[in-house]
């Protein structure tokens, strides 16, 4: 039921949407599996009033509750434009092609939609014109990508990339012909009005319904003030679905990034350009050059500056002592980029490529200064590797201002959902998080009978989870465990070393197939564990959302440690920093709120229909052991508690179909 009572008073909307939902209502009478669920319409009138009136509501509406459906239905009922974005592109993918083709069918309204992906998903034909006339040298493995992509072009209406089956995501040749703002050139492109994004704006423009995700979101906003940046149109009311994801999202796009790619990049780009641009002369042409070669040399002079830069792990925290080895590389660096932007700019009569290209040198000089300056208290600045990758960040430490007024102030009415908003039973955590201040709250508990269709399985005895022995212990107890699940399990660790450690030993006790992140895609993951009788899956982060597998294939989630993002994470370490200096207690008020919400994202991957049962297992032994494993143990499904595999295996044996 709802802590705090929805918007008061009847308008047409609610009700309308109350009819709709109702057990003789249009969606009883279309939909097969459909049946009148109050969790489900009280959160659709509750939907309908914000949409109707303007305000915010925050909704935590519990697994099969239905609440896509819920906000979807009253959104296209109100003849508004509605934003909503989700944090999951399988969300995404399932609201426009699943959730809006039904309830078309079954309202028996007429209403458009748009779906919209980030800038560089789609093809610039632009660049990919001036490509086809360069004369550079190509391998024979890009030859052969671009005639694929020079067929998928003439035939394309979107020039989304998803529709060119096997391009490789990581493909470079892609980065160079794909829509990104900083190559854009706006409404003096030859190509803009069959510009693929142009299109894809208007598409959205025209429609009722436009569909984002946070990434597209957050992306959009950060580049508001730029002339060519933003793509989704104007929208006074929003929905966004899996909201505990929006200040992650919202760190990344609001801080700023500096790369080696980035500079190859802009390098790469200024040599086509000036290669093709009809300049007054040869030797004019000939100093931009030397130019553009300067800041290479200067670029890799400077980071293998950096790279003598002590790390510990894939990300660490760097200061004015720790960036002392780039000083002198940095000056230059910023020197050389100064001098070719002003070159530039003094060019006469600059096409509009140039004009792009002055604005993109400026950009990153600028980004550059100020991640190097680290003076901001605003900012945690570190540095980040990725493979050959070398990413120096500056990222917000606190976001609430920033998703206060850069999101959610812009909107007349908004909506924020997900099966885990509370912790202790409240949104204060949220709300201080994102910055929320006046709000209807709703908690709409599970439609699951969590008492009846799982188990919640604590290992009597494990190690202290900061042991040498936790590994084994975990192996040990998998072994034992994935033999009464008989496999059909997903294996959740907090970490790529733990998951390592425990798939070493694990190999060599068990008979059932091991599918481990990393060694394909996760799409071609799912799909073999989906199709695999009794397979295993062990994986990390990426796996903890968004992941749905339905029925028997997967009987159990088990999750090796609580899952506390870790001190030593640059910007984890500057959040605890700044709320021990406001006087708050880092661990109590921000580690473990965040932990809970993570580990019942994890956990919400078992039950997903009415008719699955599993065993959800959680093999950290701070959960009896430590005075904040309660507030974990409260905020879990109330699923019975055992510490017996005889009863596990009873309770299996209960519910699976013989041939399993």
């Amino acid at each position: 039921m709802s802590d705090v009572p929805a918007v008061p008073g009847r308008t047409r909307l609610n009700q309308e949407v109350s009819e709709v939902f109702s057990q003789n209502g249009s969606l009883a009478q279309i939909l097969d599996a459909f049946e009148a669920r109050p969790s489900q319409t009280e959160m659709a009138v509750a939907s309908a009033n914000i949409l109707e009136d303007g305000g915010m509501l925050l909704a935590e509406a519990g697994t099969g509750t239905g609440k896509t459906v819920a906000y979807l239905v009253p959104a296209i009922l109100s003849r508004r434009r509605v934003l909503v974005s989700t944090g999951t592109k399988n969300l995404q993918d399932q609201i426009f092609y699943k959730d809006l083709p039904a309830l078309r069918e079954a309202l028996n309204v007429s209403f458009t939609a748009a779906y919209m992906k980030g800038r560089s998903n789609y093809l610039c034909l632009h660049r990919f014109e001036a490509m086809q006339r360069s004369d550079e040298p190509r391998t024979a493995e890009e030859d052969t990508y671009l005639a694929t992509l020079r067929e998928w072009t003439s035939q394309t209406e979107t020039g989304d990339r998803g529709e060119v089956e096997d391009l490789p995501d990581d493909l470079p040749l892609w980065h160079e012909i794909s829509a990104s703002s900083e190559n854009c050139i706006g409404t003096e492109c030859p190509q803009y009005q069959e510009c693929f994004v142009t299109r894809m704006r208007q598409r959205a423009i025209e429609s009722d319904l436009v569909i984002v995700n946070h990434h597209l979101l957050c992306a959009d906003a950060a580049v508001r003030q730029s002339a060519y940046g933003e793509v989704i149109p104007p929208c006074s009311f929003a929905v966004i679905d899996e909201a505990h994801q929006l200040e992650d999202v919202a760190t990344q796009y609001f801080g700023m990034a500096i790369s080696n790619y980035r500079f190859d990049e802009l390098v790469r780009d200024l040599r086509r350009l000036l290669g093709g641009e009809k300049l007054a002369d040869v030797e004019t042409t000939e100093d931009l050059m030397q130019s553009v070669d300067r800041v290479l040399q200067q670029t890799r002079i400077f980071f293998e500056a950096v790279m003598l830069i002590r790390v510990t792990g894939d990300r660490t925290r760097i200061t004015s002592e720790t960036l002392e080895p780039t000083v002198e590389s940095s000056s230059r660096l910023c020197r050389e980029l100064d001098e070719l932007g002003r070159k530039l700019a003094q060019l006469d009569n600059p096409s509009e490529e140039v004009g792009a290209s002055i604005r993109r040198v400026k950009e990153i000089e600028e980004q550059l200064r100020f991640v190097l300056e680290v003076s901001n208290q605003n900012y945690v600045h570190f540095l980040e590797r990725r493979g050959k990758g070398i990413f120096l960040r500056a990222a917000p430490i606190d976001v609430s201002a920033i998703v206060r007024e850069q999101l959610l102030q812009r909107m007349q009415g908004t909506i924020l959902t997900s099966a885990t908003l509370t912790v202790d039973s409240s949104f204060d955590y949220l709300r201080s998080r994102l910055g929320i201040e006046e709000a209807f709250e709703m908690r709409l508990p599970s439609e699951f009978n969590f008492t009846e269709q799982a188990v919640l399985y604590l290992p009597r005895k494990m190690p202290d989870p900061r042991s040498g022995q936790f590994s084994t212990a975990v192996a040990s107890e998998l072994a034992s465990l994935l033999r009464v699940t008989k496999g059909r399990a997903f294996v959740l660790f907090t970490s790529y070393a733990n998951l390592r450690q425990v798939y070493r030993q694990l190999e060599h006790q068990i008979h059932y197939p091991l599918l481990v992140q990393g060694s394909s895609p996760r799409t071609v993951l799912l799909r073999e564990f989906r199709s695999t009788p009794h397979a295993v899956l062990l994986a990390t982060s990426s796996f903890w959302q968004g992941v749905d597998v339905a029925g028997d294939a997967l009987s159990c989630v088990v999750i090796d440690k609580l899952p506390f993002a870790s001190p030593s994470d640059p910007i984890t370490a500057a959040r605890m920093e700044a709320i021990e200096t406001n006087g708050g207690n880092a661990f109590a008020d921000y580690q473990v709120p965040l932990a809970i919400l993570t580990l019942l994202q994890g956990l919400g991957r078992l039950i997903r229909h009415r008719s699955d049962r599993g065993v959800l297992a959680l093999l950290d032994c701070r959960l009896r052991t430590k005075g904040y494993g309660r507030r974990f143990l409260a905020s879990l499904p109330p699923a019975p508690q055992t510490h017996d595999l005889g009863e596990i295996q009873r309770f299996l044996e209960s519910h699976d179909r013989p041939n399993l």
